[in-house]
């Protein structure tokens, strides 16, 4: 299954990637499930990001590796892939791609997933309901450090 979300933000580009941190990491994370940040590297090939998933009566761990990372003067973008994963997925691959428009940036989430069975379909609604709550959070936090 594929997922593909577009935000704007009004800031440049240099200051989108630069601004790609555990601070920003940790604001974008959904209500639920809680997420304890565990390890972040950062964004570029090799760093790791390990994630502790807490659902309550149980939890999961999440490990991604950043597998690739390209800069030009029009986009950056980086691949983060799941090398360990919660028991309901199978396959995690997300493409964070940041563009230069004329009024800043355009984030683009590109997230590829598989999940055993039919479950696919079922994590769908859910997984467009996490990534579309980035899009405030995003547009907020990169206001405030267009401004600095």
């Amino acid at each position: 299954m594929k997922i593909r979300i577009k935000t704007e933000v009004e800031a440049p580009l240099n200051i989108v990637w630069n601004n790609f941190t555990e601070e920003l990491f940790t604001s974008l994370n959904p209500p639920f499930p809680p997420v304890k940040l565990i390890r972040f590297d950062g964004s570029n090939t090799n760093d790791v990001v390990e994630l502790e998933l807490n659902f309550i009566l149980f939890k999961q761990k999440w490990i991604s590796l950043i597998t690739a990372q390209t800069t030009t003067e029009s986009y950056i973008e980086f691949i983060d892939e799941g090398t360990t994963l919660p028991f309901f997925l199978s396959k995690w691959k997300h493409q964070h791609r940041m563009e230069k428009t004329e009024k800043g940036t355009c984030i683009i989430d590109n997230i590829e997933y598989k999940a055993p069975f039919l479950l696919s379909f079922l994590l769908y609604p859910t997984l467009l309901l996490q990534f579309m709550y980035r899009k405030p959070i995003y547009k907020k936090f990169f206001k405030s450090k267009a401004t600095v």
